[in-house]
């Protein structure tokens, strides 16, 4: 079992910079494949970005390939989403996730859930 809590969210302005951290507690990082949603108002959850357990791998959203980079340090058991050239449509709130599974886009894959942090693009 792991806990995840996520931070890092706040107010930018389109096309700055922003980067989310997940710390995880209770076992370490490395058991999980580690991934991120998201959710904007009115929207369903939708798939963001994942990485293998030794982040050699990596899948990312059709919507955020190029802009987004996800990674992961095992040793402080944080996994990372470097987010650039926002755009207003990058507004939601981004959860981290967990999974014993494979590198999966599903969220029925993934096991155990941040609070998430909220993202707010303005325009």
């Amino acid at each position: 079992q792991v806990q995840l809590v996520e931070s890092g969210g706040g107010l930018v302005q389109n096309g700055g910079s922003l980067r989310l951290s997940c710390v995880a507690s209770g076992r370490t990082l490395v058991t999980y494949i580690m991934g991120w949603f998201r959710q904007a108002p009115g929207k369903e959850r939708e798939f963001v970005a994942a990485l293998t357990r030794s982040g050699s791998t990596t899948r990312y959203a059709d919507s955020v390939q190029g802009r987004f980079t996800v990674s992961r340090d095992n040793a402080k058991n944080t996994v990372y989403l470097q987010k650039n050239s926002l755009k207003p449509e990058d507004t939601a709130v981004y959860y981290c996730a967990a999974s014993m599974s494979f590198l999966t886009s599903r969220e029925a894959d993934y096991t155990y859930w941040g609070q998430g942090t909220q993202v707010t693009v303005s325009s």
